[in-house]
C-alpha cells in the first residue's frame, strides 16, 4: 500500500509541476486552441472566458484581444467586438484581420468620422497587401457609405480582377452601380459571379434577391429554384421561396416549405417552422415545437428565448419563468436568461427580483446596455426619476443607437422640466436613426415646450406625410389650438381618438377648443356623448369625472369613477377621487375607509397620502396631517404640493426652521407659485426675518391676493416697519373674510399701532 501511494503521490505532485510549469507562452497557445473550438461551435460565453484566460497570460499580445473581438462579434456584441479589435491594432498595428474586422464594423455606421476611420485603417491594410480582396471590399462599401459610388465600384472591379469568383466583391459591385442607378450594370455583376460559378448555389441566390428587389418575382424565382437545383437544401433559397410564397397567398406551400426548411441539417434554421406558425397566430402549435426543440438542444439560448416569447404571448408567465429560473440553475452566469427574467419580474412589478437579476447581468457583462436600460424602468416604477435617468444615461453611453433609451431619457427629461436638455440629447441621435418617428415625435414636443412651434410643425408634417402616428395627431391638434384653428383641433383629435380611443389628451385638446371659443357647455356635451360610446374605458370615464366634479355636477361624477372603478379595479384614480366626493360630502369616515384600504393595497399612492393628510388637516390632527406629508414625499420627494403643505404645518408648529427648508425646495420647483411664495414668505416672518417675508408674501399677493395672504403680508409690513401698507393689506383682507383665525392674529397685532 505505501508503495502504491508514494506512486500517487509522485504522480500527483507531476502534475501539478507540469501545470504550473507552463510558461506564459504555452498557457497563451492552450487557451487560444480552446477557445477557436468553442467559437468553431458557437459557444460564445466559453469562447469569450477562454480568449481571456489567454489574454491574462501574454496581456502585451495581439492575437487574444482579436479572438475575443471574434468571440463577441459572434454574439452580436458589437460594442465590445469593436473595443477588442481596437486593442489589438493598437498592440500590433500590422494585424490585418483586427485592422479589417475594426474596418468592417465602422463601415456599418453612417457617421461620417467612423466611415473616414474605417477608410483610411482599409488603406493601411492595402498599404501591406494591395491585393488583398477583403480590404478592396471593405474600402468599396466604405466608400459607397460616403457617397462615392464611383470610386467604390473601381475598388470593387480591382477586386474581382484579382479573385473573379468573390461573391461578396460581386454582390458589393451590384451595389455601387445601383446607386448610380445602373440596374443593368449591377445584373451584369451579378450575373457574371453566376457564370464564374455555375456549380455553386450562393450566386444564383444573390441574384435572385436582387430581383427581388427590383420586382422581376419570376426571374427571381427562376434564379431560388436553380440554385436549388444545384443545391436541393440551400436554406437561403429556400427561406426566399418561402418568403415569395407567403406574398403570393400560397399559404400551405409556404408552411410546407418552412417545415422543409426546419428539416435542414443547420442548426440556425431549425425554428423556421415554429417561427412561422408563431407569426400566422398557430401559438400553440408554435409552442409544442418550440419545447420539443429546446428539449433537443436545451443549450440553445436563441431557441430558449423563442419558447419563452411564446409562453408569454399565451400569458403562460410562470412557465416562461419556469425555463429561465431552470437554465440558472444549470449556470449561473447565463446572461440571457437573468435580463429575460429581470424583464418578466419587471412586468409583474416584482421590482426587487428585477433589480436583482440585472445587478447580477453587470457583474457579468458589465457593458450591457439592455441591463442599465431595464435598471432605468425599475427605478421609474420606484419613482426616482434622479436614478432612472443617470441608467438611461450609462445605457446610451454604452450603445449610442439604443432608441428606446434616448426617447424615455428625453421624456424623463421633459418631465423633469429639462426641455433644452431633451432636445440637445435627441439632436445627438446617430445619423442613421434621425428620421425614426419616435425620434422626430419626442422631439416635437421638446420644440412645443421650448415655444419653438414652426419646427415643430415641421415635424410634425413629416411625421403624418408618412403615417397617421396618435402622437404626432395630439401634437397637431396643439398646434392648430395654439393658431386659433378651433375646428382643426377637434378634428385632428377626433381622429386621434379612432386610433387610440382612451387617450384622454385628445379630450382635453376638445374641451380646450369648445372652450376657447366660449362654447364650454357644448365641450361637456361632445365629452358626455363620447364617454357615453366607452362605458368601459377606465381612463375616459376618469376623465369624465374629473370633468363633471369640476362642473360641480357630484352625483354624475361619482356615477363615472364608479363606471371607471368597475372598469379597472387596479386602477387608483377613481378609488382617490370617490374618496374627495366622500371627503366634500362631508362624509369624513367613508372617505377615511377609501383611501385606508386603497393605501392597504397601493402602499406608494402619491394621491391617497395627500387625500389623508388633507382629512386629518380637516379633523385638526395636526401631527398626522405631517406624518403622511412625510410619507408623500417618501413617494415623491419632489412633490410640490407635499413639500409647500408640510412647510406651512412646520412653520405654523414652531418648526420653523426645518419649515425653510422644505419651503425652499417647493420655491426651486415652482418660482412662480403664488402658494408656495406665500409658504416661504409666512416662514420667514415666523423666523424673524421680515423683509424677506416681506418680499415673497408680497409676491404672492400680487398673483393671487387671497384673504390669508392679505393678513400674512399685512402682519409682515408692521413687523418689518411698513405699518401704512400692512393697514392697507390688513383692511382689504377684512373686507374679503373678516371669520378667518388670521383676522384675529392680524387685529390683536395692530391693537395699539397708530395709524
Amino acid at each position: 500500500m505505501r508503495w502504491k501511494q508514494s506512486v500517487i503521490a509522485a504522480a500527483a505532485a507531476f502534475v501539478m509541476l507540469y501545470g504550473c510549469s507552463l510558461s506564459p507562452k504555452a498557457k497563451e497557445a492552450k487557451y487560444l486552441d480552446k477557445g477557436k473550438k468553442a467559437l468553431e461551435e458557437k459557444n460564445y460565453g466559453a469562447a469569450v472566458l477562454h480568449f481571456k484566460t489567454a489574454m491574462q497570460a501574454q496581456p502585451r499580445d495581439a492575437e487574444p484581444y482579436y479572438e475575443l473581438g471574434m468571440a463577441y462579434l459572434g454574439g452580436k456584441d458589437y460594442n465590445s467586438a469593436l473595443s477588442f479589435f481596437k486593442k489589438a491594432t493598437e498592440l500590433n498595428p500590422h494585424h490585418t484581420e483586427a485592422q479589417l474586422k475594426m474596418a468592417e464594423l465602422l463601415a456599418t455606421s453612417r457617421d461620417k468620422e467612423n466611415l473616414s476611420e474605417a477608410q483610411k485603417r482599409t488603406q493601411d491594410v492595402l498599404n501591406l497587401a494591395p491585393n488583398n480582396v477583403d480590404a478592396l471590399d471593405v474600402l468599396g462599401i466604405t466608400d459607397l457609405r460616403l457617397g462615392k459610388p464611383e470610386s467604390a465600384e473601381a475598388h470593387l472591379e480591382e477586386a474581382l480582377k484579382v479573385a473573379p469568383a468573390s461573391l461578396q466583391s460581386s454582390i458589393a459591385l451590384a451595389q455601387a452601380r445601383l446607386a448610380r442607378k445602373d440596374i443593368a450594370g449591377a445584373e451584369e455583376a451579378l450575373k457574371q459571379a453566376v457564370a464564374q460559378a455555375p456549380n455553386s448555389a450562393a450566386p444564383s441566390v444573390a441574384l435572385g434577391g436582387f430581383y427581388l428587389t427590383t420586382n422581376k418575382t419570376a426571374e427571381a424565382e427562376q434564379q431560388f429554384r436553380h440554385a436549388l437545383q444545384i443545391e436541393p437544401k440551400n436554406g437561403q433559397a429556400l427561406l426566399a421561396l418561402a418568403s415569395m410564397q407567403v406574398r403570393a397567398g400560397q399559404t400551405d406551400q409556404a408552411e410546407q416549405t418552412y417545415r422543409q426548411i426546419s428539416a435542414l441539417p443547420d442548426k440556425q434554421y431549425k425554428p423556421v417552422h415554429a417561427l412561422y406558425l408563431f407569426e400566422t397566430g398557430k401559438r400553440e402549435q408554435a409552442l409544442a415545437e418550440f419545447q420539443k426543440l429546446a428539449k433537443d438542444d436545451p443549450s440553445d439560448r436563441a431557441l430558449r428565448t423563442d419558447l419563452v416569447r411564446t409562453y408569454l404571448s399565451l400569458n403562460r408567465v410562470g412557465d416562461a419563468e419556469n425555463v429561465l429560473t431552470a437554465a440558472l440553475k444549470s449556470n449561473a452566469l447565463d446572461a440571457d436568461a437573468l435580463l429575460q427574467r429581470a424583464r418578466i419580474y419587471l412586468n409583474a412589478g416584482k421590482l426587487t427580483e428585477a433589480q436583482n437579476d440585472l445587478n447580477q447581468v453587470l457583474h457579468f457583462r458589465a457593458n450591457s446596455a439592455e441591463a442599465h436600460y431595464l435598471l432605468a424602468k425599475v427605478q421609474q416604477a420606484h419613482g426616482d426619476s434622479s436614478i432612472q435617468r443617470q441608467e438611461l444615461g450609462e445605457a446610451l453611453r454604452l450603445d449610442p443607437k439604443y432608441l428606446y433609451a434616448r426617447v424615455e431619457q428625453a421624456q424623463a427629461l421633459l418631465a423633469n422640466n429639462g426641455a433644452q436638455s431633451a432636445l440637445e440629447l435627441l439632436d445627438q441621435t446617430p445619423n442613421e436613426q434621425k428620421g425614426a418617428v419616435p425620434i422626430i415625435v419626442e422631439r416635437n414636443w421638446a420644440l412645443l415646450a421650448l415655444g419653438q412651434n414652426a419646427e415643430a410643425r415641421k415635424g410634425v408634417d413629416t411625421v403624418l406625410k408618412a403615417a397617421r402616428v396618435p402622437d404626432a395627431l395630439v401634437q397637431d391638434g396643439l398646434l392648430k389650438l395654439l393658431q386659433k384653428d378651433y375646428a382643426g383641433t377637434r378634428a385632428s383629435a377626433e381622429e386621434e381618438l379612432k386610433l387610440s380611443p382612451d387617450d384622454t389628451r385628445s379630450l382635453t385638446l376638445i374641451l380646450q377648443a369648445y372652450s376657447l371659443q366660449k362654447q364650454a357647455p357644448a365641450g361637456l356635451a361632445r365629452i358626455k356623448e363620447y364617454a357615453a360610446t366607452r362605458p368601459s374605458s377606465a381612463p375616459v370615464q376618469q376623465f369624465l369625472g374629473q370633468l363633471l366634479m369640476t362642473n360641480g355636477d357630484r352625483p354624475g361624477a361619482r356615477k363615472a369613477f364608479e363606471a371607471a372603478k368597475a372598469a379597472n379595479a387596479s386602477f387608483e384614480g377613481p378609488q382617490v377621487a370617490l374618496a374627495q366626493l366622500d371627503a366634500m360630502d362631508g362624509k369624513r369616515d367613508d372617505a377615511r375607509k377609501r383611501v385606508s384600504a386603497l393605501m392597504a393595497a397601493h402602499p406608494k399612492n402619491l394621491p391617497g397620502e395627500m387625500l389623508w393628510a388633507e382629512l386629518e388637516l380637516a379633523d385638526g390632527k395636526t401631527d398626522s396631517a405631517i406624518d403622511h406629508y412625510r410619507k408623500a414625499l417618501a413617494i415623491d420627494a419632489k412633490n410640490t404640493g407635499a413639500l409647500n403643505s408640510l412647510a406651512y404645518l412646520l412653520a405654523e408648529h414652531n418648526h420653523a426652521d426645518e419649515a425653510l427648508r422644505y419651503a425652499q425646495e417647493a420655491k426651486e420647483l415652482a418660482p412662480d407659485n403664488p402658494a408656495v411664495d406665500d409658504t416661504l414668505g409666512w416662514t420667514y416672518y415666523q423666523r424673524g426675518m421680515y423683509a424677506l417675508a416681506v418680499t415673497h408674501l408680497g409676491s404672492a399677493v400680487a398673483k393671487d391676493g387671497t384673504a390669508i395672504r392679505q393678513y400674512h403680508l399685512a402682519m409682515a409690513c408692521l413687523k418689518a416697519g411698513d405699518p401704512k401698507r400692512g393697514r392697507q393689506a390688513l383692511e382689504s383682507a377684512l373686507k374679503m373674510d373678516p371669520n378667518l383665525p388670521e383676522a384675529q392674529k392680524a387685529r390683536q397685532l395692530f391693537n395699539g399701532v397708530a395709524r
